[in-house]
């Protein structure tokens, strides 16, 4: 016991000599340079006797001024090699090194310590907003246990083919994306969802690479390669929302490049200008250093890293943010574009809904069973992913009824599915189709007000399957969370029909629904809210038909859990947890973002402009000017990082 408590103090030791060294190692620069300015001022304080000699001062002092001096004096000539002239690392060479040409030496040294000290707190800052996406995405298993010919073999994940099977131990990440071969499991999807909470996944249900196994060992069938699965598109989105920059971003840049010269030439003219009216008045008494000081602490000044360093650091921070949540937006400028929008339109089924049917009865006509309808209506369903589709399926397997092979099924887009059987065209799908094709069926088909799906073979109709969808739990909350946001018109609009859409519009306290929609009439309807001045419009939905209108909208939103592939790509925001209400919070981290890059922009120019005005009346000096610089990008780098604890 002794033997362990011993060996454990001595691994804590270890390792907080490991962490000490570290530091040591990353700021050495630093802290050399802060050590022998302190040492400096003392001695000059004290007025030690070899101190007073100038050239020891100045040489003690430029010692002091390498360590951080050079990497910034570095940076600077490599911007200059690359004709980017006016570099923040070439204005504080210069001014630094002006510090020190008018004998200002401790100045010269605070300037570049401060300044590098800024630098390295913005490394930091940017380097954990980095960790916190890559730890919460890139999460990906490096190995697989595949079974091989009754074997256990442990591969690449790579390498695993569609349709073999891994296993998966309690405590492990899934590798790949692949079907339940088990009765029923837990897992936990945080790094997908957001969500902690364990969810059960039963025999033949979708699991997806990134879910770790909670209780026991599992085998899956691999359904997609280790480069398609749902977590390898999730961190491509994520790498990619980072190259897209919003117009707050892109303007900073595009200013900065302007901006810099300016100042460098305004310095220069705060020398030149008093140079020439010394000329012109005699009695004008000129000292060059005193007006290259007011020049210098100008520059130190007008620095624009806060600005240039925090606004991409808080569009990093609100996407960062998002993704803990299990919200992905796919660029800054998408960040940026949410916040505007006054109008959300949702999709119904799968997006309010839970989109998991259940089949409640079926009603064929005289002549057919029941077992019929549902062999050739679950036949050609087989193949859709749809919900309903995989109601049907599901119940008929339930009965154990035996399944037809299908070829050849044509999609027919709002309306259903199209194929032949026994050489006789067969028709699965709404009502709408079988007025498509002139085959007539009960008119009481119509004023059945749950969900149906009508089938005809040949030129008759057989029947019709009924089945019922609910609300998501969090749907009510959803529509509280958007009005308290002051976002007045939210609407629903469904390819189902109207009875069924006002039904669940009325639980919802929503007065605008529109059902019988095709994917055509969902987007002339989008077309005319664009129309009217003003409508800034986000649309939710989650299914393939959606994709035009999340394309059309000014924010496209997509239930990423069961949404499908196209519209997953097609939307601006991918909403991984299948929570409506997320549509909420991702408006509030907009919000968020942007308040916070406006109160940096403000913050920085308030007090730039106000030790600029100090600086010309020569009341503002140097330590002034390098507080109005890395004082206030210091100020504004945590105030971009508190963004990850403001969004709950």
């Amino acid at each position: 016991m002794g033997h362990c408590k011993c060996e454990m103090n001595a691994n804590v030791r270890v390792e907080s000599c490991r962490e000490a060294n570290g530091f040591i190692k990353e700021y050495w620069k630093v802290i050399l340079s802060l050590l022998m300015l302190i040492a400096g001022a003392i001695m000059n304080q004290l007025d030690v006797a070899f101190f007073r000699d100038n050239t020891i001062s100045l040489v003690w002092y430029i010692l002091a001024y390498l360590p951080v001096g050079l990497p910034v004096i570095k940076e600077a000539w490599e911007s200059i090699l690359q004709k980017d002239f006016f570099s923040e690392f070439t204005l504080m060479s210069v001014a630094t090194l002006g510090a020190f040409y008018i004998g200002e030496y401790p100045e010269g040294v605070a300037v570049m310590l401060f300044y590098s000290v800024g630098e390295l707190f913005q490394d930091k800052a940017i380097d954990k907003a980095k960790r916190n996406i890559s730890a919460l995405l890139d999460v990906r298993p490096e190995k697989a246990v595949v079974v091989r010919s009754n074997e256990i073999v442990t591969v690449d994940p790579r390498s695993v083919l569609i349709n073999e099977i891994i296993e998966i131990k309690a405590g492990e990440r899934v590798p790949l994306d692949g079907v339940m071969l088990d009765e029923v499991a837990a897992f936990n999807t945080a790094a997908l969802t957001g969500e902690s909470v364990p969810r059960d996944i039963s025999r033949g249900e979708e699991v997806l690479a990134g879910m770790i196994v909670t209780d026991k060992v599992i085998r899956m069938k691999v359904t997609k390669p280790f480069d398609k699965s749902a977590l390898a598109r999730i961190l491509e989105l994520v790498e990619d929302a980072s190259e897209r920059k919003a117009p707050a971003e892109l303007f900073i840049r595009k200013f900065a490049r302007v901006y810099t010269p300016i100042v460098i030439g305004f310095a220069f003219l705060i020398v030149l200008i008093p140079y020439i009216y010394s000329f012109i008045n005699p009695l004008f008494g000129f000292v060059f250093n005193d007006w290259l000081y007011k020049a210098l602490v100008f520059l130190v000044i007008s620095c624009p890293c806060a600005l240039v360093i925090s606004i991409p650091l808080g569009y990093f921070g609100g996407i960062g943010a998002a993704s803990r949540l299990g919200i992905l937006f796919k660029g800054g400028n998408y960040l940026d574009a949410i916040t505007r929008v006054n109008t959300v339109v949702f999709d119904k089924t799968g997006t309010l809904t839970k989109g998991v049917f259940e089949v409640e009865s079926c009603r064929v006509v005289p002549g057919t069973s029941e077992e019929d309808l549902l062999r050739v209506v679950a036949s050609i369903e087989k193949n859709s992913n749809h919900p309903i589709a995989r109601a049907i399926v599901a119940y008929a397997q339930d009965k154990g009824i035996d399944l037809i092979v299908t070829k050849n099924i044509e999609e027919i887009a709002g309306y259903g599915l199209m194929t032949e059987i026994d050489g006789k065209r067969v028709l699965v799908g709404n009502a709408r189709l079988l007025s498509k094709y002139s085959i007539e069926f009960p008119k009481a088909v119509f004023s059945i007000t749950e969900t149906t799906v009508v089938c005809a073979v040949g030129d008759k109709y057989i029947g019709c399957i009924i089945l019922s969808d609910v609300l998501k739990d969090d749907a009510s909350d959803t529509v509280k969370a958007l009005k308290e946001l002051n976002i007045k018109n939210i609407q629903i609009l469904s390819g189902d029909k109207q009875s069924i859409v006002s039904i669940f519009a009325n639980k919802l306290g929503i007065t605008q629904a529109y059902g019988d929609l095709l994917p055509e009439g969902k987007v002339e309807h989008i077309e005319r809210l664009k129309e009217e001045k003003g409508n800034q419009i986000a649309f939710v939905g989650d299914g393939m038909n959606d994709a035009p209108v999340l394309a059309l909208s000014d924010v496209g939103i997509a239930m990423g859990g069961l949404g499908s592939d196209a519209a997953i790509e097609t939307a601006d925001v991918v909403i991984q947890t299948d929570q409506p209400s997320k549509v909420a919070t991702a408006i509030k981290v907009g919000r968020c973002t942007r308040r916070i890059i406006w109160q940096n922009v403000l913050l920085a120019f308030g007090v730039k402009l106000l030790v600029l005005i100090l600086g010309a009346s020569g009341i503002a000096t140097l330590w002034e000017a390098v507080f109005a610089d890395v004082g206030v990008t210091l100020i504004a780098i945590m105030n971009a990082v508190r963004i990850q604890k403001m969004i709950k």
